[in-house]
């Protein structure tokens, strides 16, 4: 059984991680996932127990700060001034204090000095130095607090307390200006997928109240005024309006909607008041759905998020153990290869392995990464394009080679009249729409469309529909048949069989052939542009179908797709994904109704507008919302960029830091610069994670 929690006031990303490790402990959990990012806390397993009071207590040995809620209850986001802000600036306060005075009226003793330093010290990074100690009496050491503890008192030590004082000082501000920058990115990226509608106007026995969109049932109508999103699922009833669908699908252009239209929740209804007919309850409905699916991005993470996490772990302790080599056994080498005063040598040697301990906390690594995939993944969000995962993201610009399925994907599945072969095409069309007309086939709906003039009802009579074959009526009492060859063979209806490989419809009228209608499956519109720009990508494109050899071949021909797999089923496509997955990678792209198998196959399944299908949310990696084919172009689009940003990240962070050390071990690098290659790089690299969502055009 799966769960979720909220967790707040989380100091870094590296202590997110201790707290996971902590959950992973308990008995009975089959998995435990901390999204520092989105602050959410997934537990699997036998949960029965678990509550929030459980896990925060568990989270505070490791962070005291930490609270720990129930998903979904009411939290304050607000930074809160806390007891160690006050500290810190008492500190400070202290400190000038002494400073001023010990300028202009030099009156105080070295040891008074020191008092005043060492209260300062104590002020501002006193919460640090326990989280240290605390940390160390459970076994973990490694961490940013060890870290600026052992620094500062080491600067202490060898009688720089200015500096000793400033590092504290400035890490903390950095600390602060850091998290507010964590906080403002997570804002913006929620915000991004904040589709949850808070309330829903019930309209019952002429009053209007006001519930929770969970509390709506079906047939219940409900009145959404402008301004407002859509709570739930449902039809128009009265009124009219524009809705803003773009949170949903990606479609920045307002769609109207009336009378008897369907609307999705979470739309925006931007200028009329209208009244909804509930279809779906709130979990059923579009925007539950996307929210559910977006909560799930945290099961896999990205490769580069996995090698970061590892990496982290190791690096802390080796910088540690080289600071160590730096500080003791280096002046022991100095003074037998020079003969010089040990004495005079260690505490250079010293200061140096301290500058080397600022320098070395992994924060910017560890928290810009997660960071940037999950503004990705909140970018892809609004351009309608739902991702799992980091890891899924990260696959879309990893695939080598795209294989689509035909109806539904690249074609809209819906058939529409593109050719009309008789002497009088207005004729036919109106006795096929007269045929079809008491008819819900999508071939009849299409045939309706076509015609687009009102049916008069009294001209037919003794409708038919058989099975197999097309339709029977007497229209303005003669036989009209409308259907495929075996109905006019029935009747034994004379006529030159075409040479169309589309469905074709054939029409007779008291008794004489009129003519016939070529049915083709209607493109989709960004079908063609999307094969020509993934051509340009050097990608590989096939097309696999359940269709006719020659259906098939025609769309793959007008589309421009050159590797076309037809007549297979679904156990077949399969078996065709798994073979081409030998030597490259694949992404599936299917409508998601019967595609299940495949998508699950492929090493990226991407649904078609299938939300509606519980089955394609589960099977799928990712769905693109508006059922057009040239998000696809998008979602590789954002998930370059997303890899670009974290490579240059983790290429500024571990290469800032690499110089900084260097510097610092052969004394180039002060405290201040060690302090901005810790904390002004973390904010840097955060701030440019957040660059994702502010990018605009496609590179």
């Amino acid at each position: 059984m799966k769960k979720t929690f909220e967790i707040r006031d989380i100091d870094c990303a590296n202590c997110a991680l201790k707290i996971e490790n902590e959950f992973k402990k308990i008995e009975g959990l089959s998995d435990a996932k901390i999204d520092f990012a989105k602050q959410k806390i997934y537990i699997d397993g036998d949960i029965k127990d678990i509550d929030a009071n459980f896990l925060e207590k568990i989270a505070k040995k490791i962070e005291s700060s930490v609270t720990v809620y129930e998903k979904d209850q009411v939290i304050d986001n607000k930074r809160k001034f806390t007891l160690n802000h006050l500290s810190v600036i008492i500190g400070f306060l202290i400190l000038i204090a002494y400073l001023l005075i010990h300028t202009f009226v030099y009156a105080f003793a070295i040891e008074t000095s020191f008092i005043f330093y060492l209260v300062s010290y104590l002020f501002i990074g006193g919460k640090v130095i326990y989280k240290a100690l605390r940390n160390i009496s459970r076994g973990q050491i490694f961490d940013e607090n060890f870290l600026m503890m052992v620094a500062t008192i080491g600067a202490f030590f060898i009688a720089e307390y200015i500096e000793g004082i400033a590092v504290m000082l400035f890490y903390q501000i950095g600390e602060y200006f850091q998290d507010l920058a964590v906080n403002k990115s997570r804002n913006n990226i929620q915000a991004l997928m904040d589709l949850k509608p808070n309330i829903a106007h019930l309209y019952q026995e002429d009053k209007i109240q006001d519930v929770k969109p969970e509390d709506l049932s079906i047939d219940q109508v409900i009145i959404v005024k402008a301004g407002e999103k859509i709570p739930v699922d449902g039809i128009i009833l009265s009124g009219q309006t524009h809705l803003d669908e773009s949170s949903l699908t990606g479609e920045s252009k307002p769609i109207y909607k009336e009378v008897d239209d369907k609307v999705l929740s979470g739309s925006l209804n931007i200028n009329g008041s209208i009244t909804v007919l509930v279809s779906k309850t709130y979990k059923d409905s579009s925007v539950y759905k996307i929210i559910d699916f977006v909560e799930k991005n945290v099961s896999k993470k990205a490769k580069t998020e996995q090698f970061i996490t590892k990496f982290a772990k190791y690096y802390t302790p080796i910088v540690v153990g080289i600071a160590a080599i730096l500080a003791f056994l280096v002046p022991v080498i100095a003074f037998n290869l020079n003969q010089t005063s040990y004495q005079i040598e260690f505490p250079i040697y010293l200061k140096r392995a301290l500058i080397f301990l600022v320098i070395s906390c992994p924060c910017a690594l560890v928290l810009s990464v997660p960071l940037s995939f999950y503004a990705g993944i909140g970018k892809a969000s609004r351009a309608g394009i739902l991702v799992k995962s980091g890891s899924d993201l990260e696959s879309f610009s990893q695939i080598d080679h795209f294989v689509f399925d035909k109806t539904g994907t690249l074609t809209k599945g819906e058939f529409v009249v593109s050719k009309v072969y008789a002497e009088n095409e207005e004729e036919i069309l109106k006795l096929a729409s007269h045929a079809e007309s008491k008819s819900n086939h999508p071939i009849a709906l299409s045939v309706m469309r076509a015609y687009k003039k009102p049916i008069i009802e009294k001209d037919i009579d003794a409708f038919e529909e058989i099975f197999g074959y097309g339709i029977k009526i007497l229209y303005q009492n003669k036989l009209c048949l409308v259907g495929n060859e075996k109905l006019l063979n029935k009747y034994n209806i004379t006529f030159d069989i075409p040479d169309i490989k589309h469905t074709v419809i054939h029409v007779a009228y008291d008794q004489k052939y009129i003519g016939y209608i070529v049915m083709e499956d209607e493109m989709k519109i960004t079908s063609k542009e999307t094969i020509n720009h993934l051509k340009k990508l050097n990608k590989n494109i096939s097309m696999v179908t359940g269709d006719h050899k020659f259906i098939a071949l025609d769309i793959a021909k007008k589309l421009g797709i050159d590797q076309v797999y037809y007549e297979q089923l679904p156990n077949d496509k399969k078996d065709i994904i798994e073979k081409l997955k030998r030597n490259e990678k694949i992404a599936f792209i299917g409508d998601g109704i019967n595609d299940a198998p495949v998508l699950i196959s492929a090493d990226l399944g991407i649904s078609m507008g299938s939300l509606g299908s519980d089955l394609a949310v589960e099977a799928s990696d990712a769905v693109i919302m508006n059922d057009e084919p040239a998000r696809l172009i998008d979602a590789i689009y954002i998930s370059r960029l997303t890899k670009r940003v974290v490579i240059q990240n983790i290429l500024l962070a571990a290469g800032t830091k690499f110089i900084v050390l260097i510097l610092g071990a052969l004394g180039l690098a002060n405290m201040w610069l060690a302090i901005f290659a810790d904390v002004g790089i973390s904010l840097i690299a955060v701030i440019h994670a957040m660059s994702i969502l502010r990018e605009k055009k496609r590179s």
